[in-house]
């Protein structure tokens, strides 16, 4: 039985969601295709699935986050500052089965990587850098191996979460897509900022010192926030000139938007968009990642799917000019 199926971007979509105006252009009348890329330098796709957050114990909705995305960000002005034109938007990945059993959905997992991978890889044996949005943060790992085989080297990897995603190796499930990145050699050096000190365990913990991954915590932020800036800045200059790295932001991480771990403690929308817009200046920054967000009714969507148009928008100005 096939759990999962991709729907590659047609022309119809892309006028479904754009709302037209007199004298103005947006993005949606400019994207392409990925049956053109003419231009384009970055790829989007889609991923509306719950199952990585369900197997993990996370609330649902992520399968919601992707659409909510596209109907902001294809509305955006096309202009100056992006055209539209420097991405293709290849479709997105579809779950169609409504796991019950969460045993069974960890098994379902690796039907998903799969479809992940056979999906990106085309497009990042072609030098294009993937933008992906929405489901969990399981995700992570076939985005990660696929960009990893293709370079033929692990590759380096920063996260804003207040979760190091670091679990047992378990079955696989939002929880531990880094550490199975890191087991099957796909990761070389992993930073995590902003970890919720009472959120991870000693597992963890203990997991991230053994390796000697590099990790922040936002409770330490909240008598210092001057310290967030210089982590942000030690950790950009740390950046390996010979080694590829991905930028992951788990929505998680900024308080009060609606998503599969929802906390009222977090970072505020514009230390994230500084986090994004510092780190993709980077010229050896290879993949964005927006996992986690998941709106169940209309005030949510309208606020994640805003909110990660500007993310998205944030990236690919910064990163045109690295």
């Amino acid at each position: 039985m096939t759990n999962f199926i991709f729907k590659p971007a047609t022309q119809d979509l892309l006028l479904q969601f754009t709302t037209k105006r007199i004298g103005e252009t947006k993005i949606g009348e400019k994207i392409e295709l990925s049956s053109s890329l003419k231009e384009a330098k970055y790829v989007l796709i889609g991923i509306e699935e719950n199952l990585g957050p369900q197997a993990n114990g996370g609330f649902s909705g992520a399968e919601n986050a992707f659409n909510a995305f596209l109907k902001r960000f294809l509305n955006m002005q096309s202009n100056r500052f992006l055209t539209g034109n420097e991405l293709a938007f290849i479709g997105s990945i579809q779950q169609t089965t409504d796991f019950k059993n969460i045993e069974t959905a960890k098994s379902a997992i690796t039907e998903l990587d799969l479809l992940v991978e056979a999906v990106l890889k085309p497009y990042i044996h072609q030098g294009l850098i993937p933008i992906v949005i929405g489901g969990g943060h399981n995700n992570a790992y076939p985005i990660i191996k696929t960009i990893s085989e293709a370079a033929n080297k692990a590759i380096d990897v920063i996260n804003l979460d207040p979760h190091a995603d670091c679990r047992a190796l378990e079955g696989r499930h939002s929880g531990n897509s880094f550490s199975y990145a890191k087991e099957n050699g796909y990761i070389n050096h992993y930073s995590v900022l902003g970890l919720h000190k009472n959120y991870n365990s000693t597992f963890i913990l203990d997991y991230l010192e053994y390796n000697n991954f590099y990790y922040t915590f936002f409770d330490d932020y909240i008598l210092n926030p001057s310290q967030f800036d210089m982590d942000l800045t030690k950790t950009f200059l740390s950046i390996s000139k010979e080694r590829k790295f991905g930028i992951e932001l788990d929505l998680d991480a900024i308080a009060f938007t609606p998503s599969s771990a929802f906390t009222p403690s977090g970072f505020n929308s514009l230390e994230a968009r500084k986090y994004i817009k510092t780190l993709s200046k980077h010229s050896n920054c290879c993949y964005l990642h927006l996992p986690e967000a998941a709106p169940t009714n209309e005030t949510e969507e309208k606020i994640t799917g805003k909110l990660i148009a500007y993310l998205v928008a944030d990236f690919i100005q910064e990163n045109l000019t690295s």
